[in-house]
């Protein structure tokens, strides 16, 4: 049960975080989409250095999954990415960043249609 109250609490301060953060940049740099670069990129290196650390069962349920899972899952799928890149396994890591961003988009854009289909 411990693992999924550690989870649940960093995600809170994941999303929270994100919040802050995305308002804040998008503010700074005069576009809203450029906030959620800076939590794409910043959530990206933040989960490529503890992961760079070694297996810490605790880290990784509070800060992997937890705090950087509620700030961007784009940073899981950044380390995923890299993770088969290092293993050599470029064929699955091409077809995750394809798969990923290519049907996230139609998947993104047919919940769009659908939703105005609704409110109409």
């Amino acid at each position: 049960m411990w693992p999924y109250l550690w989870v649940a609490l960093g995600s809170a301060l994941g999303g929270v975080s994100r919040f802050f953060v995305a308002a804040w940049a998008g503010e700074k740099l005069g576009a809203a989409w450029l906030g959620t670069v800076v939590v794409n990129v910043t959530g990206s290196f933040i989960i490529g250095f503890i992961a760079a650390l070694g297996p810490v069962p605790f880290a990784r349920q509070l800060f992997i999954v937890g705090v950087l899972g509620g700030y961007t899952t784009f940073s899981s799928f950044s380390l995923q990415t890299l993770e088969l890149a290092h293993e050599g396994r470029w064929l699955a890591a091409g077809a995750n960043v394809l798969l990923s961003v290519f049907v996230a988009l139609v998947a993104v854009w047919l919940g769009h249609v659908c939703g105005a289909a609704i409110r109409r």
